[in-house]
């Protein structure tokens, strides 16, 4: 399996803002990244209208959307019961020979490791005194984590955060 690390952090701590700066700094050491985002708002990533809208309203439970630059794989599920997607399965959609490290926002109660973002200021409490797979905590000032075992990172810096997850790489994870 890919190596797979997660970003654990409350809705607006900045998890995307940071992952938006380091992909592309991992993806300058050439590694290759996948990314998995957990949503709880229902998603429409195509455009009304158009011809792959139009079929994969017409009843579709799969569709495959492929040009020369890039594919997109929907998955319909009509069913009205249909509980959270589970990270194994969509961890599982993905093609691991072509990738080097995902990585993962949302799913945050999963048991994998996970960076937290966490933001002093906004009042909430620290994630990793509850979960054991925090390997690191990145946050916008000088914090005093629960676990003083636990590196801290500047989310300020995302460069030293990026060093960190090549050097979690290299040391096996």
């Amino acid at each position: 399996m890919t190596p797979t690390l997660g970003f654990a952090g409350y809705s607006g701590s900045g998890k995307t803002t940071l992952l938006e700066k380091l992909i592309p700094l991992l993806r300058a050491q050439d590694l290759r990244i996948g990314l998995l985002k957990h949503s709880h708002h229902d998603i429409e990533p195509d455009k009304p209208g158009k011809d792959s809208y139009r079929l994969r309203h017409a009843g579709c439970q799969q569709t495959l959307l492929a040009t020369q630059k890039r594919h997109m794989l929907y998955f319909e599920y009509p069913e009205e019961d249909r509980s959270e997607p589970e990270l194994d399965q969509c961890l599982a959609q993905l093609d691991h020979s072509k990738l080097d490290l995902v990585l993962v926002e949302g799913f945050r109660d999963q048991p994998i490791p996970k960076i937290e973002i966490h933001r002093p200021s906004y009042g909430k409490p620290f994630l990793h005194s509850q979960d054991k797979h925090i390997i690191a905590i990145a946050s916008d000032t000088v914090i005093k984590p629960t676990h003083n075992s636990l590196p801290l990172l500047n989310l300020n810096k995302p460069e030293e955060i990026a060093n960190f997850i090549l050097q979690w790489i290299k040391n096996g994870m």
